[in-house]
């Protein structure tokens, strides 16, 4: 008995034409948003489509949820009110103008209780279903609600890297890993050989992900670790004066900072230099590695890099609406590379203090 022959997907489609998966998608979904995709292109894929012997599978559609046209947004953090200081503010603009641009319509999901918390499940019932799938951010996220939406097949795309043990996740994400060592290389080529990193203690994916480029950074310049201070910073750490004046003391000549929330750390670090009499750039070169919103570190133009919020908005949009495409539900993972911004606190060491020893 001849085998039986495997069933055409649209993954088949768009390797053969060299298109996306959410493009092919969007065609033979024939809905509003099949007017987005160029009149040629839109012709290839159904003309493949027939030649496939392409049909829409409608029950794993249903399975999947992909019948509401709807893509959900789900915070576990407040957003409201937002500005264009806000750090979500981009990452929201750019998930609400993908999902227009693609023809579907946006729910936001806060599960906002009385008590702050903020979860997915609410008496063991995942409050995300009425969408077809959903875009996730935040910070403090509940890593079992994650696992339960993995378990129910519930497509979703996380902005920002996250982990579950023994799990897959699709995300999109800012190369930390990239931007820091990129930062090591520049203050290397500068003459700086003794650097501080001022590192949040939080154990996060971002925090891991900046030490790595730190560390890959180091050993690709050649700088030793004993050159090297690596400084936690908790609510129990203070940031003063004489914090400075060891660094100083020490040869340091450059800190790299990791930005909490907000930029309490980088204003803590300037308020510090300025106590300890050290001018930044000429007596400390000072790198933020990030861009939090600047509300009271204001007084210069800090050299750092910045996350590529909104694109990582647009593109979550993309991956989710490809993961929806995709009846095999391989997860998907997208680091986009970071801004540098010159800025103005870093400049070449002290003649006295910056050579190697």
């Amino acid at each position: 008995m001849p085998a039986q022959r495997r069933r055409a997907t649209q993954r088949d489609i768009a390797r053969r034409l060299g298109v996306s998966q959410a493009t092919v998608s969007l065609v033979v979904s024939g809905g509003a948003a099949s007017g987005l995709v160029a009149e040629e292109t839109r012709r290839q894929v159904l003309e493949v489509a027939a030649e496939l012997g392409y049909a829409v599978n409608a029950v794993a559609r249903s399975l999947k949820g992909g019948a509401n046209r709807m893509l959900g947004v789900y915070t576990f953090e407040p957003v409201f009110p937002v500005d264009q200081r806000d750090f979500y503010f981009p990452f929201l603009l750019g998930v609400e103008e993908a999902t227009a641009e693609y023809g579907y319509d946006l729910l936001l999901f806060t599960s906002a209780t009385s008590g702050g918390n903020r979860r997915i499940y609410a008496g063991g019932v995942n409050r995300l279903k009425v969408a077809d799938g959903c875009v996730l951010l935040g910070r403090q996220l509940h890593q079992d609600d994650l696992a339960a939406l993995l378990r129910e097949d519930f497509p979703f795309v996380f902005i920002g890297r996250r982990e579950v043990p023994g799990e897959e996740l699709s995300y999109v994400a800012a190369d930390y890993v990239g931007a820091t060592r990129d930062v090591v290389h520049e203050l290397a080529r500068l003459g700086h050989r003794r650097l501080a990193y001022l590192k949040v203690a939080q154990d996060q994916e971002w925090t891991r992900d900046r030490e790595a480029g730190f560390r890959r950074g180091l050993e690709e310049t050649g700088i030793p670790a004993d050159q090297v201070l690596v400084h936690p910073l908790d609510e129990q750490t203070l940031v003063d004066e004489s914090l400075i004046a060891a660094w100083l003391a020490a040869g340091i000549t450059a800190v790299l900072v990791e930005p909490s929330q907000d930029d309490s750390a980088i204003s803590a670090v300037d308020r510090a230099a300025a106590a300890a009499g050290a001018r930044i750039p000429q007596d400390l070169s000072v790198v933020l590695l990030g861009d939090p919103p600047l509300i009271n570190a204001t007084s210069r133009e800090w050299t750092r890099f910045s996350i590529p919020r909104e694109q990582m908005g647009r593109d979550a949009v993309r991956l989710l609406l490809e993961l929806l495409a995709d009846e095999s539900g391989t997860a998907r993972q997208l680091f986009l590379a970071c801004i540098p911004v010159p800025g103005d606190s870093v400049a070449t060491p002290p003649p006295t203090r910056g050579a190697p020893r």
